[in-house]
């Protein structure tokens, strides 16, 4: 990676990704598994949602159900844990803060990614810089980074990938550098990893023989609106050097967002369900806050055991209901308000309930909602500042501090219940609960 010069891009850009990280931050405290695969699973100790690179070198597969794997994982002396997202929020934010340090403009995007835009300072000798961020994040927080450098996000997501994939360029990578050398990259790089192309976009852009980023950077305009949205467009700008995603427009990272648990018992109990239900809209309603985002509706879903997983007695049932929401919102009141309602129009007695969950849909940018008058009139709030915003970033300024559900809302109930959770591998809260920490008696 070579310093800038003055022919270097008006705009540049960096994006931190910390490597593995679910898995690298229950690697922190546990010296002895420096070395060992571990795997990292969904909710309810489901799916495996993070590798270590030795169980990435094992071919064990992404998304793979950790029951299927029990006994290879054994065989092969990987480490399970459940997901302890407390833990993760807090390494994170630790990232975010040095990167601040680092940075006048940083951009948290992601739980374990940052964009960094770089001014004179850091560009007046950016290999050095690239290299002291990784440095400082490894030696304060003992996370391992990724830097990539490009003219626009999208480039610096691209350089990224790179940077994580080679590990002989030491962890930074840069394409700030010759258009014939980023073509070079683009295409080898295939076009569904683009940053802001989904599944479905890839597969229009195949089937007109868009298979990479750098045939997607030379698609005609005209071609590349009618199959992709207005973002998706302006995303194959960006792969030609044109900055033009900012935090109001750049790609969202999900279209809906999703909070449902598999119970550890059956549910018969309406307000057991209703406990659930709660706890799913504030936990949905949290992440959206963290991302920036906001939501225009709200799903609720319940559901018996599928066939072939229920008793033979059991009797079978599985019911969604849809529920717009007033203005795009995230606050939680909101969702708990809804998500009852919502429940109140699917529940039926006599069943036993299996799962239940929340999904926000119609997802957007908070900063980027406009406000309605009548439902500021009615007392609604969106995206804007407000007694409501006010009081939804203390609650999670005091729950990101002191621990999840330090404050609660009482629609979630109190103790124990058999809809909890799963979590049989987790690890303790080490930085975030003190009743967590080991002892040391004299």
């Amino acid at each position: 990676m070579s310093s800038t010069s003055s022919d270097s891009p008006a705009s540049l850009w960096a994006l931190v990704d910390c490597n593995n990280f679910y898995a690298s931050c229950e690697k922190l405290f546990r010296p002895d598994l420096a070395d060992r695969p571990v795997v990292v699973l969904s909710n309810n100790d489901g799916c495996i949602v993070s590798r270590s690179a030795e169980v990435k070198a094992l071919g064990i597969p992404m998304g793979a159900p950790e029951f299927k794997l029990r006994s290879q994982l054994r065989a092969l002396n990987v480490a399970v844990f459940s997901s302890n997202y407390a833990l993760y929020g807090d390494i994170s934010a630790r990232v975010v803060d040095i990167l601040e340090q680092c940075c006048a403009q940083a951009e948290p995007y992601s739980i374990d990614e940052s964009f960094l835009r770089l001014e004179a300072p850091q560009r007046a000798n950016l290999p050095e810089f690239c290299r002291d961020v990784r440095q400082r994040i490894q030696r304060w927080t003992g996370i391992t980074v990724s830097v990539g450098v490009g003219a626009t996000r999208t480039l610096a997501k691209i350089a990224t990938h790179v940077a994580k994939k080679h590990p002989s360029y030491g962890g930074v990578f840069s394409l700030v550098r010759q258009e014939r050398d980023i073509d070079r990259v683009l295409a080898g790089t295939p076009v569904e990893n683009v940053w802001g192309v989904g599944r479905r976009q890839a597969r229009r852009l195949w089937a007109e023989g868009i298979c990479t980023a750098l045939h997607m950077k030379n698609a005609d305009d005209i071609m590349l609106r009618r199959l992709l949205t207005v973002t998706g467009w302006r995303t194959a700008l960006e792969l030609r050097g044109v900055p033009c995603l900012g935090n109001e427009t750049a790609p969202v990272a999900r279209k809906t967002l999703m909070s449902t648990r598999s119970f550890a018992q059956r549910i018969h109990d309406k307000a057991m369900l209703a406990q659930a239900l709660s706890t799913f809209a504030v936990r949905a309603a949290t992440r959206l806050r963290r991302e920036g985002l906001v939501a225009s509706g709200l799903g609720v879903h319940i559901r018996t055991a599928r066939p072939g997983q229920a008793a033979a007695e059991e009797r079978l049932y599985d019911q969604t209901a849809q529920c717009p929401l007033p203005l795009p919102t995230a606050d939680s009141q909101m969702f708990i308000r809804t998500a009852l309602e919502g429940l109140e129009r699917i529940f039926l007695p006599g069943f036993a309930y299996a799962k239940a969950g929340v999904m926000l849909y119609g997802l957007e940018r908070a900063d980027a909602v406009q406000g309605s008058l009548l439902a500021l009139a009615a007392g609604i709030e969106s995206g804007g500042d407000g007694r409501r915003q006010s009081l939804m970033r203390s609650l999670d300024s005091i729950n990101n501090r002191f621990g999840r559900d330090t404050v609660i809302f009482g629609a979630q109930g109190m103790g124990e219940a058999p809809w909890h959770m799963r979590q049989e591998h987790r690890s303790p809260r080490l930085t975030t609960c003190w009743n967590e920490l080991p002892l040391a008696r004299c």
